[in-house]
């Protein structure tokens, strides 16, 4: 799954347009590597989301297409 698609249904970021522009502007990386929009995210993938003065990090659990709401917390862990 691309990785702003991936930040939207993981609800990581509200909107999949924000999310593109967050990893146009170098915002996000992955595996300690600054990625595209376009990177495919995988399960064991660590994720460091830059966002004003906060810094999330994150490890990919799952990678699921639709999620609920009430099951988005579980595609991932906060390290």
């Amino acid at each position: 799954m691309r990785l702003d698609k991936y930040l939207k249904v993981s609800r990581l970021i509200k909107r999949r347009t924000v999310a593109n522009e967050a990893c146009d502007n170098g915002r996000i990386s992955v595996n300690g590597r600054v990625v595209k929009a376009s990177y495919e995210v995988k399960p064991g993938d660590r994720l460091e989301i830059n966002l004003g003065s906060r810094t999330l990090a994150v490890e990919v659990l799952q990678v699921a297409d639709a999620v609920r709401k009430d099951d988005a917390a579980g595609m991932y862990r906060e390290v």
